[in-house]
């Protein structure tokens, strides 16, 4: 489903040092499977997150998605894939202040160029619905809790049926119990609904629910 075959990532530095954020990376991920990239701060597993899901390039080296190389696709196509492939979750949830939950979660079906199997609204309620967030679809985010607030973002994840969910540090700030609210929910999305989780955390409890963690440390897999 998803190869990085000698994957770098650099940047060039203000006094001219290049800094390796990636070093030769190579990993497969087949379809289906429940992923946990684990590593300390500054270890480079967002940057890796950020190429496996399409919201970066490497440096060198080849991304494939379903053996399609993607570095030789324009920009637009890269964004559609991103868009329709790949559902994400962020430690910081990212959802919209001035958007009610309900447009939030509705909101990557907005920018899909094609036309849906769905409705929009539909799909989106239902989703408030399943995740116990009904009554709160016209609340702002502000006014929800660090895990209420998740579980719109998971929603949000889930409108355009992707394939794979990404996960940043979905826990990180919420509280224990949410944690394991959501954490609950994204097992049910891999164990009942075959969708590929790949999860990118520091927790090694966090890290237990997938069935195979990639460690990595420096830039590189160890």
């Amino acid at each position: 489903m998803i190869k990085l075959q000698n994957v770098n990532k650099s940047y060039r530095l203000d006094n001219e040092i290049i800094f390796y954020a990636l070093k030769n990376i190579n990993i497969r991920i087949e379809a289906g499977e429940f992923c946990s990239i684990m590593g300390p701060s500054g270890s480079g597993k967002s940057t890796l997150m950020h190429i496996i899901g399409l919201l970066d390039k490497p440096s060198s080296g080849k991304v494939f998605l379903d053996n399609q190389e993607i570095s030789n696709l324009e920009d637009d196509e890269i964004s559609r894939l991103r868009n329709e492939f790949t559902g994400f979750v962020f430690q910081q949830f990212n959802l919209i202040p001035k958007l009610t939950v309900l447009e939030n979660i509705i909101l990557p079906a907005f920018y899909c160029r094609k036309s849906l199997s769905f409705e929009p609204k539909e799909k989106a309620l239902e989703l408030l619905r399943r995740f116990g967030l009904e009554e709160k679809k016209n609340s702002y985010p502000n006014k929800l809790s660090g895990g209420q607030q998740q579980r719109v973002a998971i929603a949000r994840a889930l409108i355009m049926n992707p394939r794979l969910i990404l996960a940043d540090e979905p826990t990180g700030n919420i509280d224990s119990r949410s944690g394991r609210e959501v954490m609950k929910l994204i097992d049910d999305l891999n164990h009942k609904e075959k969708i590929t989780v790949i999860l990118v955390t520091h927790d090694l409890d966090i890290a237990k629910h997938a069935k195979r963690t990639i460690k990595i440390k420096d830039g590189q897999i160890i």
